[in-house]
């Protein structure tokens, strides 16, 4: 069956941001995945062998030797790449596909997609897979990660002194070593087009999935106890992308502790791009959730106003029945019923009065916060000593 035919028949149980594409091929090909996305271990592997291990070999092969400033064992930033980063970007691909896929599965599962508007929702699931599979996004990805990333890396990343990799000329010229053409033209574009294909997946297609279905006439609930309308699985989605979160930080980390050790800088001088970097991690999985924004108001609206009535009503009754001049009963009013259906629906209201304008929580925000700052804490390190660290342990613990 041609490839067109068989993404148009494809259910929202099929949707994910991981599975399909050329690269997705390509581990199929040489049986580093299984489907949908089994066999990590081997990509981890994989990984290891192609990035790590060549550097690794060549450098020790080096004639400088210990010449250089920076020998490639004590290149901080270049394992916590290869053997922290990347892995985790490799790590998140379960990770993504098991829970981006049950979120779209929950529009159907909660009736949230009126029947009219299920083959628009087929749709935009349709769309999304092509997109994802595009063979022209992949390439023009990897062209940008070895043309314009090794620009970048060379004239504002990398290291202005000799290192295992690169020996700088007195009149500012640049010779990479074997194993720095390794380094530089096959290591470091695969850490980049890994990167570039996680940015791409997220917001040309997720951002575009969730846009279209933010378009639809959701059936929300004001009354849900998610206080989101129903779209709470939404919130719980996100955590997905905390192993990419992770990875990026861990990146930046690294980076922020090598200029640190080798070019002689203090923390306090990245605080911005720290603060900077975290804000824009965290915004970039959150920022699809404002496209809701415009549904969850009216339903927060037109619930307060429809509960409202109702509550109107049956306070009315409630007090011409228990309160009124003449009252309509002799019911003794410990143990009525009436009281505990008076407290359900102050509780129903407070669930309305209380209801989130964004599928987003503060504790999901501060969970997200959390695990991207986790790499970034060890170079807290570099400005206390370790012997204090340890002695306040010490005298904390005893």
């Amino acid at each position: 069956m041609p490839r067109a035919k068989a993404a148009s028949d494809r259910e929202p149980h099929d949707f994910s941001l991981v599975v399909g594409g050329p690269l997705y091929h390509a581990y199929l090909g040489a049986h580093l995945a299984a489907p949908p996305i089994a066999l990590v271990h081997r990509r981890l592997i994989a990984s290891i062998l192609i990035t790590w291990l060549p550097l690794c070999v060549l450098s020790a092969f080096d004639a400088r030797g210990s010449e250089v400033a920076v020998s490639f064992l004590g290149d901080i930033e270049a394992h916590i790449r290869f053997l922290v980063a990347l892995p985790l970007l490799i790590v998140a691909e379960p990770f993504v596909h098991d829970r981006v896929t049950g979120a779209v599965r929950q529009f159907l599962d909660r009736g949230l997609i009126a029947p009219a508007d299920v083959r628009r929702f087929f749709a935009a699931v349709v769309s999304s897979v092509k997109l994802r599979d595009s063979t022209t996004v992949e390439i023009v990805l990897l062209l940008i990660a070895f043309v314009g990333g090794h620009f970048i890396w060379e004239s504002r990343i990398s290291l202005q002194i000799n290192t295992w990799y690169n020996e700088r000329g007195i009149d500012g010229t640049s010779h990479l070593s074997l194993a720095g053409r390794w380094y530089a033209f096959v290591s470091l574009p695969l850490l980049r087009f890994l990167t570039l294909r996680w940015l791409a997946r997220l917001v040309l297609v997720w951002y575009r999935f969730l846009w279209r279905v933010s378009r639809m006439p959701l059936r929300l609930n004001a009354l849900h106890p998610d206080r989101t309308g129903g779209l709470g699985f939404l919130n719980t989605s996100v955590f997905a992308f905390v192993p990419i979160l992770i990875a990026e930080t861990s990146l930046l980390s690294a980076m922020i502790a090598q200029r640190i050790w080798h070019d002689g800088a203090t923390l306090p001088q990245f605080r911005i791009e720290i603060l900077g970097a975290v804000a824009f991690l965290m915004l970039l999985v959150l920022l699809p959730q404002i496209f809701f924004i415009p549904q969850l108001e009216r339903t927060w609206r037109a619930g307060g106003g429809e509960y409202g009535v109702l509550g109107s009503r049956y306070v009315n009754n409630f007090h011409r029945k228990w309160l009124g001049a003449h009252p309509h009963t002799h019911e003794a009013l410990v143990g009525s019923a009436d009281i505990q259906s008076l407290a359900d629906l102050a509780g129903a209201y407070e669930v309305i009065r209380d209801m989130y304008l964004v599928p987003i929580t503060r504790n999901t925000v501060l969970r997200l916060a959390f695990a991207s700052v986790i790499p970034l804490l060890p170079l807290a390190l570099t400005m206390i000593p370790i012997e204090e660290v340890v002695d306040r342990a010490l005298s904390a613990l005893f």
